[in-house]
């Protein structure tokens, strides 16, 4: 008897998805159905591609049209990662297709937006999640330990985030992340999304008090009706942590986690992609110093904390997880409202910062 597996549906040909082709075939209890574009060449060109590196058992159908791929009864979820201005759309119609949708992020432009398809998907009884990977990873259950262990951080009082690539001219005059109707927040959507889930799982998700944001840079593409950011910093305020956000489109690869706490810090260097290899984790710190009269010494005591995870490209990486366990939830019957409450959450944060950089920085409340 074969095992029941949760079957898959991609809806667009992003780069991303070639990603989530090897995660979808890596995770057991997932299997790749279909493949849909406007053009049928174009899914069957993106099958061939992922194919010749990446095998599946079956080979998916390519599909000429989204509505092909939401009327086919061999799909149980989809996976959407079409721009950000096209998501919402298309997200409310999985939803009302019956299928379970895993959502790229931001789910949509404004809060409404995902509102309605978190509604949508509640209407019909199927599960929500965005797509960010780093929720997924084992690292996190030990990060988790560590914090709460009372001697490491101590009481938590600060997070700091940046999470950056340096982009070459041709993504900033032709890459969809350049379009404000494709992609309005830029960098703020792409990579602010994931500095903002980290301070949220850190503050095992608390609402803050209020947020600022600073818009440092903004640029479009020449057909782009308005500029979106390239670089933004914020500030994100709780009772008792404090909080900061840096990202950009125009600074090297950092992606650093930092929290601060009364006794000492931990630090993550590669919170959002891990380096390569087959191990991934962070480090912590509890330095001491010492002065004897004239003799001044700051004592590093630094610890290194690791879980046996791949990077990438396998069955135990934190996109395979991903796959596995939405697909868990699939069948298991029992949607989890957890996910999209923290979307939302992201989402209400993200455009709150957006609306204090369009008024010059202001303190904005979190009601």
């Amino acid at each position: 008897m074969s095992e029941i597996k949760c079957r898959w549906g991609i809806l667009g040909s992003a780069g991303i998805a070639q990603k989530n082709w090897q995660s979808i075939r890596n995770a057991e209890n997932a299997e790749l159905a279909a493949v849909a574009s406007r053009d049928q060449s174009k899914a069957q060109d993106f099958i061939d591609r992922c194919s010749a590196q990446v095998p599946h058992k079956i080979q998916p159908v390519a599909l000429g049209s989204y509505e092909e791929l939401l009327a086919r009864e061999d799909v149980d979820a989809v996976y959407l990662p079409l721009p950000t201005g096209l998501r919402p759309e298309w997200a409310v119609k999985v939803a009302a297709a019956g299928k379970h949708l895993l959502c790229e992020k931001p789910c949509g432009t404004n809060l409404e937006q995902v509102e309605e398809i978190i509604s949508a998907c509640d209407r019909s009884g199927v599960q929500f999640m965005d797509g960010v990977m780093f929720m997924h990873s084992e690292r996190l259950n030990r990060l988790r330990e560590v914090i709460e262990d009372g001697s490491t951080v101590g009481t938590l009082k600060r997070i700091n985030t940046q999470f950056s690539f340096c982009a070459p001219e041709d993504f900033l005059t032709e890459n969809i992340r350049m379009h404000s109707d494709l992609e309005p927040h830029g960098c703020l959507g792409d990579l602010g999304w994931y500095t903002l889930r980290f301070i949220l799982w850190a503050m095992k998700y608390e609402q803050p008090k209020v947020v600022t944001g600073r818009l440092l840079n903004s640029s479009g593409r020449s057909d782009s009706p308005n500029p979106v950011p390239t670089e933004f910093s914020g500030e994100v305020l709780f009772d008792e942590v404090s909080a900061s956000f840096y990202c950009s489109f125009l600074t090297e690869h950092q992606q650093l986690a930092h929290l601060s706490g009364s006794k000492g810090n931990l630090r993550i260097d590669d919170f959002v992609l891990p380096y390569y290899g087959n191990r991934i984790g962070f480090q912590s710190s509890n330095a001491e110093f010492d002065c004897d009269v004239c003799d001044f010494r700051m004592e590093r005591k630094e610890a290194a904390h690791q879980v046996d995870e791949y990077a990438s490209s396998h069955i135990s990486s934190q996109e395979t997880n991903l796959f596995r366990n939405f697909s868990n939830l699939v069948l298991s019957g029992k949607p989890d409202d957890h996910w999209p409450k923290i979307t939302l959450l992201t989402q209400k944060l993200m455009l709150a910062c957006m609306e204090s950089a369009e008024k010059g920085g202001v303190e904005i409340e979190i009601s």
